[in-house]
C-alpha cells in the first residue's frame, strides 16, 4: 500500500480516528484505571505477555 491509498477505505479513517481519541483519553486514566483497563485486555487476549 503506498502513502496515496492511506486512506481510501472509509474504515482506514475511522480507525485512525478511533486511535487518536483512545490514545488521548488514555493520558487522562487514573493508575487504577489504567490497571483495570490493562487486566480486562489480558483476560480478553488482547494483550499477551
Amino acid at each position: 500500500m503506498g502513502y496515496t491509498d492511506k486512506f481510501t477505505k472509509p474504515e482506514d479513517f475511522r480507525r485512525d480516528e478511533l486511535i487518536r481519541i483512545i490514545e488521548h483519553s488514555e493520558e487522562n486514566l487514573t493508575l487504577q484505571e489504567l490497571e483495570a483497563l490493562y487486566y480486562d485486555m489480558t483476560t480478553k487476549n488482547f494483550i499477551n505477555e
